[in-house]
């Protein structure tokens, strides 16, 4: 593999440098095998690979979840971000420092958004998930078991929601590997070919459910296209932002169809490497993706010849090294090449120069997971489960103020009121204050949009997004405008740093609304320069997290003044 090609905007002076596979991989195993980063172990892995000791160290440096202390006896992680925050996450945090603060064996870590927002508030004990009011116990159960090696638990704790929720209508439900893939299958043996099978994604009108919702059979036609070879195929599993975790669900209960989506991708666009790109705090689902994979395997549908097609096809897993930056494609793109996850200037695009500066397919696991169902079904059978004008299903994460948390499978253009009922009304019969239709980068709607339909069009003539389909509920109790300032403080957190609006705009917008919130105003009393702020971000910030960072905060402060100016 080699470094990205020369005349490529934005990455000319790195052209050439660092050959190589990525050292990530390397540097995830290493922290497995010590729980750390030791000082030798990198300076050996920088002999071996004959890389500067500097480019390893600038590696480690950017990526939250590498470690260059031995850790203590047991971690744990408790979160801050917006759904935990609804449920009294801060006296949660507050609770766990008074109880193990002093405790040197134990390490307390406020951290940004788990995905676990269906247990907020939700924290980690050596990364198993649990209830924050619950870290006690884990913790004692954590010190009884040091020193043995870790078992990963359920993806979330037992009886703790409602049943779980999966894809209408899956063609292979309760089917084991053997006969499952049958549009894998159907590829292989001739009965069905690339033209055909983009072409069914194209009348289905599919769309990206990752937040962009680029049409899906035009991406694949234009990845198909490209003269370039090698081509590959990426699943972006990095789902980091606050109340989203529905990706993570159909990890766990439904692998075996983001796989087949992978694999109609590479036949479609004739790609032999794809990758599960997976945030290392799903590790549970990690465990569900590899297990799939393997069974997979031993059907015949990976390897050198698979299903004596001559075909080869691999899927592999890459754990990402922590940040929610790398669930921006070029940002995730760059994590892979071994490089800091700083996001590219587009275009190119990466279907046309992606990895290694390669034609590369990237969807999220949701929108793979529909793919084979599509193909199955076929095209009018999936436009015909949407209502409204919607077309065909949508997973939605429906957090905060409700009884039911958790992932629901509804047509699209299902209005807000009739998920929220669907998930239990809301929690202790209070009245809705506001709500985040598409996770924490779409803006605050109100009561009066209730009836809304949850789909790309309408939720933007509404003033906001279908995003990340995550449904954040609030009730009237809550200060609003805090609220906001919360997102924001994660979209300031998380900022990659790379370009200047976004990394002082977020810092200095932050600092204004904690300013007023100390005095005990309320959003009416934002002054503009929160409007210029918000412009400037939005205009000049090279992706997409500083260009929304603003957004939610400045939908609550719009109608807070129009409140008070009657």
């Amino acid at each position: 593999m080699t470094a990205v090609g020369d005349r490529v905007p934005g990455r000319e002076a790195r052209a050439g440098k660092f050959d190589g596979p990525s050292l990530i991989p390397s540097l995830n195993t290493i922290q497995r095998e010590h729980g750390w980063l030791p000082r030798e172990e990198l300076v050996r892995l920088s002999r071996e690979t004959r890389r500067p000791l500097y480019e390893i160290e600038g590696l480690i440096s950017f990526y939250p979840h590498f470690r260059v202390e031995a850790p203590p006896q047991v971690e744990v992680t408790v979160c801050r971000d917006l759904s935990c925050w609804l449920h009294g996450g801060e006296q949660q945090i507050a609770a766990v420092h008074e109880r193990f603060g002093d405790d040197v064996e134990i390490e307390v870590l406020e951290v940004s958004c788990l995905g676990r927002c269906d247990i907020a508030p939700a924290a980690t004990v050596d990364e198993q998930p649990v209830r924050a009011a619950e870290v006690g116990a884990a913790v004692e159960r954590a010190r009884a078991s040091f020193g043995e090696p870790p078992e990963l638990g359920p993806a979330r704790p037992p009886a703790a929601l409602p049943a779980p929720r999966t894809w209408p209508n899956d063609p292979y439900a309760g089917a084991e590997p053997e006969t499952r893939y049958a549009s894998v299958r159907a590829m292989l043996a001739g009965e069905l070919d690339a033209d055909s099978a983009i072409s069914i994604l194209k009348d289905s009108e599919l769309r990206g459910m990752g937040g962009a919702g680029f049409p899906t059979g035009a991406k694949w036609e234009i990845v198909a296209a490209q003269e370039a070879v090698p081509r590959y195929v990426i699943c972006n599993a990095d789902e980091s932002e606050p109340g989203t975790f529905k990706d993570r669900q159909i990890l766990m209960e439904q692998p075996h169809l983001v796989i087949e989506g992978m694999l109609l991708g590479m036949l479609a666009v004739d790609a032999e490497q794809g990758w599960v790109f997976i945030r290392h705090e799903y590790g549970p689902e990690e465990q569900a993706v590899r297990a799939e994979l393997d069974r997979a395997r031993a059907a015949g549908l990976l390897g050198s010849n698979v299903l004596e097609s001559g075909r080869q096809l691999e899927i592999e897993v890459f754990t990402s090294p922590g940040g929610y930056i790398l669930g921006e494609e070029t940002a995730l793109l760059e994590c892979m090449e071994g490089h800091r996850g700083e996001p590219r200037n587009k275009p190119p695009f990466p279907g046309v120069n992606g990895l290694w500066g390669k034609p590369t397919l990237m969807n999220s696991v949701e929108t793979f997971a529909a793919v084979p169902i599509i193909q199955q079904r076929g095209a009018q059978w999936w436009k015909d489960q949407g209502v409204n004008g919607g077309t065909g299903l949508k997973f939605f994460a429906v957090s905060g103020h409700i009884t039911n948390p958790d992932v629901y499978c509804v047509p699209m253009g299902t209005t807000a009121r009739e998920l929220i009922e669907l998930a239990g009304g809301m929690a202790d019969g209070a009245s809705l204050q506001a709500f985040q239709p598409g996770g924490s980068s779409s803006n605050f709607l109100g009561p009066e949009s209730l009836d809304v339909s949850l789909d790309f069009k309408p939720l933007a003539d509404a003033g906001s997004m279908l995003g990340s389909g995550a449904v954040v509920v609030i009730d009237d109790q809550t200060d609003l405008l805090a609220a906001a300032t919360n997102v924001l403080r994660f979209f300031r957190n998380e900022s990659c740093g790379k370009c200047v609006p976004c990394r002082v705009g977020s810092h200095k917008a932050h600092t204004i609304l904690t300013g007023v919130l100390a005095e005990g105003l309320g959003a009416d009393a934002v002054d503009d320069r929160i409007d210029q702020l918000e412009e400037t971000l939005r205009r000049t910030s090279i992706c997409g997290l500083g260009q929304v960072a603003l957004g939610p905060v400045m939908s609550v402060v719009r109608r807070g003044r129009a409140n008070a100016t009657g």
